[in-house]
């Protein structure tokens, strides 16, 4: 458990930041890949691989939830101005919300599309719901525009962990980089 006043996050906080934050990134960028792909052979290949990493973001953000509930985060620095602290807060619960909701709404797209998803082509994952194309066409552009927020939203936290660290030089962001010393 992060103690008080511990400056950086547990090594297993950052290692499930970073292993999340690559899979989130890749899927998102093998998702605009795939998307308008012709129909063939290997377009169905890439939809089960999108999806298996779906499933796995799920998993991965549920545990990233369990542990970021029973470990506090370290202090934000007593220098940033309260909307900041405001605006932290408020991205960090968007973004766990948007970690479920992209490949919630995946599913339940592929489930109304009639696709069932093979976690690893071995697991069945059961549908959501009844197959229903017109319930289908509707969960797809709501998968779309959750993870275009999502990419929206994960670009300015980044840029902010960015501006922390090289405009407003204090270490928000050496608590989640292992390679990064604390400069206080």
């Amino acid at each position: 458990m992060n103690l008080p006043g511990s400056d950086r996050y547990t090594p297993t906080a950052i290692a499930l930041h970073w292993v999340a934050g690559a899979l989130i990134l890749g899927n998102l960028a093998f998702g605009l890949y795939m998307v308008d792909l012709p129909l063939s052979p290997a377009k169905l290949k890439y939809y089960s691989w999108h999806k298996w990493a779906g499933v796995t973001i799920f998993l991965l953000s549920a545990a990233r939830l369990v542990w970021r509930i029973t470990h506090a985060a370290p202090a934000l620095p007593a220098t940033m101005p309260a909307w900041q602290r405001a605006a932290a807060n408020a991205s960090h619960h968007l973004l766990y919300a948007l970690f479920f909701a992209a490949p919630l709404t995946g599913w339940l797209f592929s489930s109304a599309a009639g696709f069932q998803t093979v976690y690893f082509g071995v697991l069945p994952i059961p549908d959501l719901l009844a197959k229903d194309p017109a319930l289908a066409d509707t969960l797809k552009l709501a998968h779309r525009f959750v993870n275009y927020s999502l990419a929206a939203l994960v670009t300015v936290h980044a840029a902010a962990a960015i501006k922390h660290h090289v405009v407003d030089g204090d270490d928000v962001l050496a608590r989640m980089l292992p390679f990064l010393k604390p400069r206080t």
